[in-house]
């Protein structure tokens, strides 16, 4: 690897350029750890970061081209005799096409991110006989966004990058895999739609089969018991990982990169994100809901209490928590309360924003309005974390914290609203039956 750095910096462009090329042939070449040591050399001003995106860019989209015309000429047969030579014998043959023909091309988007498919997607997609205009428009977006992300990756974290470029390695492997599950599923969903309706309706009929609510309603609870136990399973395993102190790394890289990309120009706006998880903006929310609720609402008291229940139950639950825990964040010295996990601010925003919203659009408004303010919520949470850890006042973990544990709460909650509404809805409904 070290002589492999040193062609870099005498000769830059072409030996990233060949390097990425030859990897997309399944030559052994580390093309991540070349493309972050390019955003070092950028750094430091040898390089250009456009052209050495578009250089990488290039050597990987003539490098797949070309693996995938040797794949598309030489076809099946060729392979399963040679394939071992080139670490492409007739098993691996077999598990990768299974991916081809099973999930479709929309794997080339996010093939590059993974280490042992990246090689080979180009022979694969030419030996299963992939239009070449499919193979090429997600696969050199695939590329694109690949090469950029690990050139601007090492750009960003310049000095650092020696000692946080594997931790992130890791990280991006893993969103990587995250991004195939999500395509996944997707392109599922979409193959069996009829069939995953069918399910979903003779699943919910057997758990809710008491209740004789709409459909949408049904798949409110269906969907927020999908969030919870999503949100859930995640929390666990974050908290092992705190308490063998495994986000100490996660935290440095972390904070390291967002103030590396948020100078101290910053500060003013910063103050202003920070407010935006404060009652400063909470109290608005309540109000401006709570008129709605008694003004359009149809079960006012119900919604009215459930809300109040989240405002004050997210308060208990986030001091708690962090009672119990007692994970002491980077401002601790500054503070009264030095418990930092999870971040109160972050959860808070999340549990008391995407209530309100979600009380103001369940009633009224179309996709547009319901798209509009989860992105509005969303935004608004994540411009509250940036806030925290920019003012080294919560670690990025605790933040992370906030969301889940925030997420878990709100999903209970819109699932104890719904259920309890169908409820009152059945017993009003028996006492009319009745007369």
């Amino acid at each position: 690897m070290g002589f492999l750095t040193t062609w870099l910096e005498h000769y830059g462009y072409w030996v990233l350029f060949g390097s990425l090329f030859l990897e997309m042939l399944a030559l052994p070449f580390p093309g991540e750890v070349l493309m972050s040591y390019s955003g070092l050399l950028i750094f430091q001003g040898k390089l250009n970061w456009i052209t050495a995106i578009a250089t990488a860019w290039t050597g990987v989209s003539i490098g797949m081209t070309l693996s995938y015309w040797i794949g598309l000429r030489l076809g099946t047969p060729f392979f399963e005799k040679h394939g071992t030579r080139i670490h492409m014998g007739p098993e691996r043959l077999q598990r990768i096409s299974f991916w081809f023909q099973k999930y479709g091309n929309k794997l080339l988007l996010v093939a590059c991110f993974i280490p042992g498919v990246r090689h080979f997607t180009g022979y694969f997609a030419g030996v299963t006989r992939i239009s070449f205009r499919t193979y090429a428009s997600y696969s050199y977006i695939g590329a694109f966004i690949w090469v950029s992300v690990f050139i601007s990756l090492g750009k960003v974290l310049g000095p650092k990058w020696e000692k946080y470029h594997h931790t992130m390695n890791r990280y991006l492997i893993y969103a990587g895999i995250i991004a195939v599950f999500v395509v996944v599923m997707v392109y599922l969903y979409r193959k069996n739609k009829m069939k995953a309706t069918r399910l979903l309706t003779s699943s919910l009929q057997k758990v809710m089969f008491h209740f004789h609510s709409m459909g949408k309603v049904k798949f409110v609870v269906l969907a927020a018991f999908t969030v919870f136990a999503a949100c859930l399973s995640l929390i666990i395993g974050m908290i092992q990982e705190i308490l063998e102190n495994e986000f100490t790394t996660f935290d440095e890289v972390v904070s390291f990169i967002l103030h590396e990309m948020f100078d101290p120009s910053w500060g003013a706006w910063m103050n202003r994100f920070a407010l935006l998880g404060s009652y400063y903006v909470f109290i608005p929310f309540i109000a401006v809901t709570s008129i709605f609720i008694i003004w359009k609402g149809k079960e006012r008291l119900l919604e009215l209490m459930c809300f109040a229940f989240v405002i004050v139950g997210g308060e208990a639950l986030d001091e708690g928590l962090r009672s119990l825990f007692q994970r002491v964040g980077p401002a601790a010295v500054i503070v009264d309360f030095p418990y930092s996990f999870p971040s109160e601010q972050t959860l808070l925003s999340l549990t008391v924003c995407g209530f309100a919203a979600y009380l103001l659009v369940r009633h009224k408004g179309n996709v547009k309005v319901r798209l509009a303010a989860t992105l509005f919520v969303v935004l608004l949470c994540l411009l509250v974390g940036i806030s925290r850890v920019y003012f080294y006042v919560q670690n990025p973990s605790d933040v992370l914290a906030g969301y889940l544990f925030g997420g878990t709460w709100l999903s209970l909650n819109v699932m104890l609203l719904e259920i309890l509404r169908m409820l009152s809805r059945n017993e009003i409904q028996e006492v009319v039956n009745g007369d």
